[in-house]
């Protein structure tokens, strides 16, 4: 027989939050789960490998939306290696537009910075001005 979990077991073995596993549920990641005579929501083994997809996908930098997709590719009969490729290249692609929006934030702050004399006054203080004036960098 399979095992089959309580929602507070799964999220124990999971590291997650029961709250999350309800999260996910409701974002159907996770399917409805079946009930106990007592109502307690049943989870087998195959969901909480699930939950382990959706948690390393997470760490990844896939958002939910995109976990929801790379797990319909998964149980797609027509799906091949190359449409996930295609999910984790596009990811990839991502990143590296985050990394260059994160340096030029980084850059601008550093600028500030080296332009803040310290003892003055915060009305003179260059990151003031700058959030306040919406200055250029």
């Amino acid at each position: 027989m399979s095992e089959i979990f309580t929602a507070g077991v799964l999220a124990e073995k999971a590291g997650v939050n029961s709250e999350t596993i309800r999260y996910y549920e409701r974002r159907h990641l996770l399917p409805t789960p079946q009930r106990s005579p007592a109502g307690y929501r049943l989870y087998s083994a195959t969901d909480l490998q699930r939950l382990h997809f959706i948690t390393r996908a997470k760490q990844h930098g896939f958002s939910l939306s995109e976990i929801r997709e790379l797990l319909e590719l998964k149980v797609s009969p027509g799906s091949k290696c190359e449409d996930i490729q295609s999910k984790a290249v596009e990811k990839i692609r991502l990143i590296d537009v985050k990394i260059g929006e994160l340096k030029k934030i980084k850059n601008a702050l550093i600028t500030l910075v080296e332009n803040c004399s310290g003892p003055a006054p915060v009305d003179a203080c260059p990151v003031i001005k700058a959030f306040d004036e919406d200055l250029p960098y």
